[in-house]
C-alpha cells in the first residue's frame, strides 16, 4: 500500500501532466516533444517538493534512474533541434 508521501508524489505528477496537456492543447502547440519536456520539468519539481528531510525511502532512490533516463532523452531532443536549426553545410 502506498504511503502518504508516495500518493502525494503520484497525485502531484499526474496533476502536472494533465495541466501540461491542457495548456498545450489550449495553445495549439501539443507535440510529444513539448509534452515530454514539460513532464520532465514537472517530475523534477515534484521530486524536489516532496523530498523527505531525514530518511530517503527505497522507492525514491529509484527515481534517480528515471531522472537520468529523462535527461538523456532531453539531451537527444535538444541535439536534434539544434541540428534542424543549423544550415546543412555547417556539420
Amino acid at each position: 500500500m502506498p504511503t502518504h508521501r508516495r500518493r502525494r508524489f503520484i497525485h502531484g505528477q499526474t496533476a502536472w501532466m494533465l495541466l501540461s496537456v491542457l495548456a498545450l492543447a489550449l495553445l495549439d502547440t501539443l507535440t510529444l516533444e513539448l509534452f515530454f519536456v514539460l513532464s520532465l520539468i514537472g517530475f523534477l519539481i515534484v521530486t524536489e517538493l516532496t523530498a523527505p528531510f531525514n530518511v530517503t525511502p527505497e522507492w525514491r532512490t529509484r527515481l534517480k534512474w528515471i531522472i537520468g533516463l529523462g535527461l538523456v532523452v532531453f539531451g537527444y531532443i535538444v541535439v536534434r533541434r539544434i541540428l534542424e536549426i543549423l544550415p546543412s553545410g555547417v556539420i
